[in-house]
């Protein structure tokens, strides 16, 4: 039998703005890592890193957009042909992270550092950077309103807590109502749970789904699994 295939499935991202620096031979290599969800947004923060660091010999960047990372672009500014930009798509591509736009500024030492020595710096510079940007999970989540009696409260929150769901919404009137926010993938088994822990004392209203993100999931180049 063939496998559904999840038409939402989870991906990973950085959530903030992160640098790194790495030298070689006096040259000093500075990495500027940041979200983009667009091509323009992607093209801005280049933009900017070239203005802010105008005086630099190369502004070499890369950057992936897309859930299924439908564009990747990079450019070697000016460096020799598949020395930086290459390499430093290839350290985004292997964390398996998109919509993360990516700019190493190299400052020149006066000694030329050779093919081998070039890839080795944008590709450290790149991943200290990205390191630093921290890495997020999006995942498809459903939230839901549960609506339920006082005396129901404590085994519902024994029941999320044990399943690291966290409440994110409480009111305490003649009922309770808690909203939650939970994998898509896990709903169904989710409503069962509560359903069998209250006896059928809880009634859950859903109110949609969309991608969430997750920024205390902490990747250093793992698999999602």
């Amino acid at each position: 039998m063939k496998e559904e295939r999840n038409p939402f499935p989870a991906y990973k991202v950085v959530w903030q703005e992160g640098h790194g620096e790495y030298e070689e031979k006096k040259s000093h290599f500075i990495a500027s890592v940041a979200p983009a969800s667009t091509e323009q947004e992607a093209a801005a923060f280049i933009e900017a890193v070239k203005k802010k660091h105008y005086d630099a010999r190369h502004n070499c960047h890369a950057f992936i957009i897309g859930r299924n990372k439908e564009l990747t672009r990079c450019s070697d500014d000016g460096e020799p042909a598949g020395t930086a930009g290459k390499p430093m798509l290839e350290v985004l591509l292997k964390a398996e992270v998109t919509d993360v736009v990516a700019v190493v500024t190299r400052y020149f030492g006066g000694t030329l550092l050779g093919t081998g020595g070039l890839v080795r710096a944008y590709t450290q510079a790149v991943q200290k950077g990205l390191e630093n940007a921290g890495i997020a999970l999006m995942q498809y989540k459903e939230e839901m309103t549960l609506m339920l009696e006082y005396t129901e409260v404590g085994k519902v929150q024994h029941l999320l807590g044990a399943k690291g769901i966290q409440i994110l919404r409480s009111d305490y009137t003649d009922k309770v109502e808690f909203d939650i926010r939970i994998p898509k993938e896990q709903e169904e088994a989710v409503e069962k749970a509560l359903i069998e822990a209250t006896a059928g004392r809880v009634t859950v209203k859903k109110k949609g789904a969309r991608y969430d993100m997750d920024k205390q999931f902490v990747d250093k180049g793992d698999s999602m699994g």
